[in-house]
């Protein structure tokens, strides 16, 4: 079987990587290098299912586990040394209904968030510890993953626009994220805000998550001194206009987890519009020949891994899945 998969960000080379030695797999990608034109390339890269919990349905926690799993075993980089979400004291009520729509955490007060965390000693009285969670670099792992699907003779030709419509394969697998609105009319796009700094003077060993009235801020540690910040949730399609009320309100977040960041050098601010379903839970849909598989919101790196994997099946053998398939989620049955 020739299976052409349409969008190379994290949904589609996830699929190729499930098809790979089992049919004949060719990824077609309008950017000209790996993630250019992906959304994904602006994601955190946290594989948190239980923490996303707080303001995500349950479906969101079942797919992500899947993650956990996946991702260590498919790419190197991946670390496992889990989530820490803080609070300011006037904002520990939030923490409180944070921990009431979680589960899988520990209660951690001031000393245990610096044995985690010694850079925040002294700054936060009580915080919520999710150890089985994990975090990656979205752009390194979209690169890893070319290289593995290289190696396992599957063909991406970059610098490509395609349709479903024009492209040539037994099965096509659309996995345009928001260029995708020309099949799937109810996709809108959610913009996300972020930015990238550099500093010396700040360490964290994991994904903190501060919770805040405006903005809940995350900050990702990268290499080399380098942390992500993000991140905002614009009702809006618009790709690439960075506001200037977003970095100031991601910024003076960054200050109230630590004042360091007020020093930190801005390596990169970037934007991109997340697809999302009303419900903002993803799905496969079926059309003839060709599946869509759309609908991430924010959740890419921690989903794809089980969509992925369903949506090979439902290429390969019609497989159905009502879990991501049915249009109302609220009453879909695990397959």
């Amino acid at each position: 079987m020739r299976v052409t998969i349409i969008g190379a960000g994290v949904a589609g080379l996830t699929t190729a990587l499930a098809l790979a030695g089992r049919a004949d797999v060719e990824v077609l990608e309008r950017g000209e290098a790996i993630g250019a034109a992906s959304c994904s390339r602006f994601a955190g890269g946290m594989l948190a299912p239980w923490c996303e919990r707080e303001s995500a349905e349950e479906t969101v926690v079942t797919l992500g586990l899947e993650a956990l799993s996946f991702w260590p075993a498919a790419v190197p980089g991946v670390v496992r040394n889990g989530t820490l979400v803080v609070a300011q004291p006037r904002d520990l009520p939030d923490l409180a209904r944070f921990a009431r729509r979680t589960r899988e955490h520990e209660s951690v007060d001031g000393e245990a968030i610096a044995a985690l965390e010694p850079d925040l000693a002294g700054r936060f009285r009580q915080g919520l510890f999710f150890p089985r969670e994990a975090h990656l670099d979205p752009r390194k792992t979209l690169a890893a993953l070319a290289e593995i699907l290289a190696a396992a003779g599957v063909s991406i030709r970059l610098g490509v626009t395609a349709t479903p419509e024009t492209v040539a394969g037994d099965r096509v697998v659309d996995t345009r994220g928001l260029a995708a609105q020309d099949r799937l009319a109810n996709l809108r796009g959610v913009k996300g805000e972020m930015l990238i700094v550099r500093t010396r003077d700040v360490t964290l060993s994991r994904p903190v998550r501060l919770l805040h009235p405006r903005i809940p801020l995350y900050v990702v540690p990268r290499d080399d001194g380098h942390f992500m910040i993000g991140a905002t949730m614009i009702e809006s399609g618009e790709r690439g206009r960075i506001t200037a009320r977003s970095m100031v309100e991601l910024l003076n977040a960054a200050y109230a987890l630590h004042p360091a960041f007020a020093e930190a050098e801005i390596v990169e601010i970037g934007c991109d519009a997340r697809p999302a379903f009303p419900d903002n839970l993803p799905r496969l849909k079926v059309d003839g020949r060709i599946v869509s598989f759309n609908g991430l919101y924010r959740h890419g790196f921690l989903l794809s891994p089980a969509l992925a994997r369903r949506a090979a099946e439902v290429v390969l053998s019609d497989a159905t899945f009502p879990e991501v398939m049915d249009e109302d989620h609220r009453e879909r049955r695990s397959a």
